[in-house]
Parts: C-alpha cells; sequence; structure tokens
C-alpha cells in the first residue's frame, strides 16, 4: 500500500503557561523517538493567550509524518491531533480484509476512552424525525456502491434503552442522521425492571467517512465489510477521518480538566 504523508497540528491547552511549555515539549521529544512513522519535521508554534477561554493559553505541535495507513491511524490514535492534512497521495487503495483491522483498532482504543471517559454519541431530539426506510433491492446496492461510492457492512454494537422497540427506533434514526442507508437492523437481548439491554446488528451502507465515524463513536464489539472487496479512498475523505477521529480522541481526553475547571468556576 502507498505510504501516506499527512502533518498532524496537535493542540495543547491549559491555564498555566510554564505546564503547557513543557507539555509541548514533551510532545516533540516523544515524536522525535516515534517508531509508529516516520517524523520528517516537528515545529512547536508559540503559546497564545486568549483571557475569555475556559483554558486560556493554548499552543500547537506542528508533525510532518509518513507512513501506511495502519500506522498513520495508530498515530492519530495516540496523539489526538486538532486536524490532520493528508499531504499525499490524492487517493489510496485499501483491501476489505486490510480496512476491517484497522477499523478493530479504532474500536478497541476508542472502546478504552468511552469506558473511562464517558459516550461519543449524542443527538437532538429524534422524535420528530420520521422512522427511515430498512432494505434495498439488489440493483439499489449495485447502485449506491458504484455511484455513490457506498460501502456495504456489518457491525454489532451494545445497546441500552428503555424498550427494544423504543431502541430499535433511535438506532435507526441515528444512523440516518449520520449518512447511512440501512439494510437491516436486528435487535437481541432482554428487557429487565432497569430497561432493555442487548445487542444490535446493523447492515449499512455508507461512504467511507461516515463508517469511519461511526466507528470511532461506537466502538463497535464486531464489524465486517461485506463490499466492495478492494475501497478507494480520497485524500480529503482520509482527511477528515483522520482529523475526526482525532478530534474524538481530544475531546475524552481533556473531559476530566474541562469539568474540574467548570465546577471551580
Amino acid at each position: 500500500m502507498e505510504r501516506i504523508e499527512a502533518i498532524f497540528y496537535i493542540e495543547g491547552l491549559s491555564n498555566d503557561k510554564k505546564a503547557l511549555e513543557n507539555a509541548l515539549e514533551e510532545i516533540k521529544n516523544e515524536l522525535q523517538n516515534e517508531e509508529l512513522v516516520e517524523v520528517k519535521d516537528i515545529h512547536v508554534e508559540d503559546i497564545i493567550e486568549a483571557e475569555d477561554e475556559l483554558l486560556k493559553y493554548s499552543g500547537v505541535v506542528e508533525v510532518r509524518v509518513s507512513g501506511g495507513f495502519q500506522e498513520i491511524v495508530k498515530a492519530v490514535l495516540k496523539y489526538g491531533p486538532a486536524i490532520v492534512e493528508v499531504v499525499s497521495p490524492g487517493k489510496i487503495e485499501i483491501k476489505g480484509e486490510d480496512l476491517v483491522k484497522v477499523l478493530g483498532e479504532v474500536s478497541l482504543v476508542m472502546g478504552k476512552l468511552m469506558n473511562r471517559y464517558g459516550s461519543l454519541a449524542a443527538y437532538p431530539d429524534l422524535s420528530e424525525i420520521p422512522i427511515p426506510r430498512m432494505g434495498y433491492s439488489r440493483d439499489e446496492i449495485e447502485e449506491f456502491i458504484t455511484d455513490d461510492r457506498n460501502i456495504r457492512y456489518r457491525f454489532v454494537i451494545e445497546v441500552t434503552g428503555k424498550d427494544e422497540n423504543g431502541v430499535k427506533e433511535v438506532m435507526a434514526k441515528a444512523f440516518t442522521l449520520e449518512g447511512c442507508r440501512i439494510n437491516s437492523l436486528v435487535l437481541r437481548g432482554e428487557t429487565t425492571g432497569e430497561g432493555f439491554k442487548g445487542l444490535l446488528a446493523a447492515e449499512l451502507l455508507s461512504t467511507f467517512d461516515v463508517m469511519f465515524q461511526l466507528t470511532a463513536k461506537y466502538a463497535p464489539i464486531a464489524i465486517s465489510i461485506v463490499e466492495p472487496e478492494i475501497i478507494d479512498v480520497t485524500a480529503n475523505e482520509l482527511q477528515n477521518s483522520l482529523t475526526d477521529l482525532g478530534g474524538f480522541v481530544n475531546e475524552l481526553v481533556t473531559r476530566p480538566l474541562k469539568k474540574k475547571l467548570l465546577s471551580q468556576g
């Protein structure tokens, strides 16, 4: 697979300027010894002060890296860059089986972070949104894959809610809001005095970036790609997906600090 060259913008925030300077220097030192990817250039920007922000000091480490798709994703999970800029190539091709391995890594790491810091999936009131269509013909699926560059995939997530029907309806609407077409939803579990708890198996069709984002948000316990066998991903799709992933990581790991500051303020 062709190597990817990208620029990570790793942001640091603090109310203590000296502590932030030390933290950015630590990131720089860690990057200089990084083995996941080839580090080509590192630049630490000057710290900026903004009096009206919750964390008034901010700084950025800009690093240019090169590596395979899997290694770049692992580096994003490790450093949580606020922005990822893909420099080259303009497009990559990934085998479905290789993509599943990377998605499994994303799911594993994000699942651990969410167990520690809380969920990422949050939606507005869905009561007024109509229940979406579920199920498509073979001709329609082929059109989605060929014309809309959709991927057909299956994943299984743990779900909870008031009752079985309510969970299925909410998840169908949520997947649609995310940008998915739903081919099937199968729910298994049980309802107790505390509500419904079970597993939801979904077969979905969406673009690469939507699938990548869903994996990061829901950390599925199982995922598989049905078709196509080879997925082509543009630099823009990859850039958006990696930036979203870095943002999710950053949001989770900074929650305790922000929560502490809000309680003090």
